[in-house]
C-alpha cells in the first residue's frame, strides 16, 4: 500500500502553505482543508493544513519545530512537470538545491529537481521513466 498522508512541522503555517499552494500548483496540488483551533476567528493562522491531488489531502502542514533532516518527494508523470514545479519553487521562495536533470546514479530514467524551502526541507519532485530501464 501507498503512505496515505504525511505531515510537516513547519514554522508557519500560513507561510508554509502559500508556499506550497505556488511550489505544487504545477503538479496538481490544491488546498484541500485549514483547521484552526476552537474558537479561532476565520483569518487567524491555521493550525492545519491539508493539500492534495485527489480525493483527500495527503501533504500536511502543522505548526512545530521544524526537521530540516527531512526529505519529501513528489512523484509526478513527466519531466515538463518536474522542471514547472523547480521554477515555480524558486519563484515561491525556495533554493536551489538540484536543477532539473537526470539522476542516472539513482536509476536510469530518475528525472528529478531539488529544493530547499524556508523551514529547510528538501522537496523534490520526480519523474520516473520506467521504460528507460528495460
Amino acid at each position: 500500500m501507498p503512505i496515505d498522508h504525511l505531515s510537516l512541522p513547519v514554522a508557519s503555517v500560513s507561510r508554509a502553505r502559500d508556499f506550497y499552494l505556488k511550489a505544487l500548483a504545477p503538479i496538481g496540488y490544491k488546498l484541500f482543508m485549514e483547521i484552526r483551533r476552537d474558537g479561532s476567528a476565520p483569518d487567524s493562522e491555521p493550525y492545519v493544513v491539508g493539500l492534495g491531488t485527489g480525493l483527500n489531502a495527503d501533504f500536511w502542514l502543522q505548526p512545530g519545530k521544524p526537521n530540516p533532516g527531512a526529505h519529501v518527494a513528489f512523484a509526478v508523470n513527466s519531466t515538463a512537470e518536474v522542471d514547472a514545479f523547480y521554477t515555480a519553487a524558486l519563484e515561491a521562495g525556495a533554493k536551489d538545491n538540484g536543477p532539473p536533470g537526470l539522476r542516472p546514479h539513482y536509476h536510469k530514467g530518475y528525472y528529478g529537481a531539488f529544493v530547499i524551502d524556508d523551514d529547510g526541507y528538501n522537496i523534490e519532485c520526480v519523474h520516473h521513466d520506467l521504460t528507460a530501464n528495460q
